[in-house]
């Protein structure tokens, strides 16, 4: 660690790690909660690469890249499946269906689904990044298809997206399409921004109908590929890899101009 001009922001470069935001980072530097090489670390301090870093609850960090390509995964995620890291019950988790990351890094998940929700996942190796895509300040569309089974008529819809208030919350719908299917069972195309537990499930399940299945198809400008069969991942690059950054106002490089807000 150095606090000279070599090297790059311990702020920056566990963010970018997945640890939490910049911002947040930097509350825990000022409290005293991360050491660099066994030494408490100062606000503004640098890293370099081989470095170890230690956060009080036992995460820990060597660095082995300070400056490592973005990457960002779409993943379709089987029903069954749960997004931690590890699960106390053993149940099987996603990553273990992701390739193993580049240049030494780990991947972070954008967001959860439920263990019956399949459909889209995004992973990254930013944790700015996925940080923002969650974030509700930037109001970035989560897109599911939902199979309803009853009765569903266009004042019910209207009331889903005007709002629907649930357990002293508000909750609605940003846009709903109607798609294939006849009579009470049929599907529907919803659109939510703030990304909340169980969102679109208790939405509809207010209105007395059920959720027979619930898949993500879209996530920001990205959309679920196709071809890409369950439990396989693809990496997102170019343009497509751009736009989403520029969602929530980061680079090309999933990098904050300097000085701009978070």
């Amino acid at each position: 660690m150095t606090d000279s001009s070599d090297g790059e922001r311990i702020h920056k470069v566990l963010a970018r790690a997945g640890w939490g935001s910049r911002r947040e980072i930097e509350r825990w530097i000022a409290a005293g909660r991360v050491r660099v090489n066994g030494r408490r670390a100062a606000t503004g301090a640098r890293l370099q690469t081989g470095d170890r870093v230690q956060l009080d609850d036992g995460r820990q960090l060597r660095v082995k890249a300070l400056r490592t390509p973005l990457h960002v995964l779409a993943y379709n995620k089987p029903a069954g499946l749960v997004c931690s890291r590890r699960d106390e019950s053993g149940r099987p988790t996603v990553f273990a269906d992701l390739p193993r990351p580049a240049d030494g890094g780990r991947w972070v998940n954008v967001g959860r689904l439920d263990i019956n929700t399949s459909g889209l996942m995004l992973f990254t190796n930013r944790g700015e990044l996925a940080h923002r895509l969650m974030h509700p300040r930037y109001r970035v569309d989560r897109e599911y298809a939902a199979r309803i089974f009853g009765q569903v008529d266009d004042a019910m819809l209207e009331h889903l997206q005007h709002g629907v208030e649930i357990e002293g919350e508000r909750y609605r719908f940003d846009d709903i399409v109607s798609g294939a299917g006849e009579g009470a069972n049929r599907w529907y195309y919803c659109v939510v921004q703030s990304g909340r537990q169980r969102e679109v499930r208790r939405l509809w399940e207010s209105q007395g109908v059920t959720v027979s299945r619930l898949l993500r198809v879209r996530f920001g400008n990205v959309m679920l590929p196709a071809d890409l069969r369950a439990g396989h991942s693809v990496e997102i690059g170019g343009a497509l890899r751009d736009e989403l950054c520029a969602l929530v106002g980061l680079d090309r490089h999933g990098e904050a101009a300097p000085g701009a807000a978070q």
